[in-house]
């Protein structure tokens, strides 16, 4: 929904339910869901506070939801043991590391690599100059 611009505001549940309504509102009949609530960090441990699949359970549970048809997007995530992206199997999770889009932008900005297997080379010197290049015009 490009011309609905809604940023995510880290609000959790609560927020994964208005986005939803609020798209019912303007006629939609299906939403994809994505992972976590906005990527939610616990103060002190700096793990999520929800799991991979929280937005989708909450959507399914939610009145006033019944027209809408919950596409649950498929998790994917870095695999510290194969080296490369690969859809989450929470019975290893032990094996995966999430990198958001905030880790990923601070990795860009300040010249550092991601994992090998994270993303195509050519792709990450494109990004990573991108944000270089924000940095620069900010100095």
């Amino acid at each position: 929904m490009a011309i609905f611009p809604s940023p995510m505001m880290y609000a959790g549940p609560t927020e994964v339910q208005w986005h939803a309504k609020a798209r019912v509102a303007a006629g939609a009949t299906f939403y994809i869901v994505g992972r976590d609530p906005a990527g939610m960090p616990h103060p002190d441990t700096k793990k999520d506070l929800y799991n991979p699949t929280h937005g989708s359970k909450v959507l399914q549970m939610a009145p006033g939801l019944t027209q809408l048809e919950i596409v649950p997007f498929k998790v994917a995530a870095y695999n510290t043991r194969l080296g490369r992206m690969a859809f989450f199997n929470p019975e290893e999770k032990e094996d995966y590391e999430f990198i958001s889009g905030t880790k990923m932008r601070h990795l860009a900005r300040t010249g550092q690599e991601p994992p090998d297997g994270f993303m195509a080379p050519k792709a990450w010197q494109v990004l990573s100059n991108f944000y270089k290049s924000l940095a620069d015009d900010k100095q």
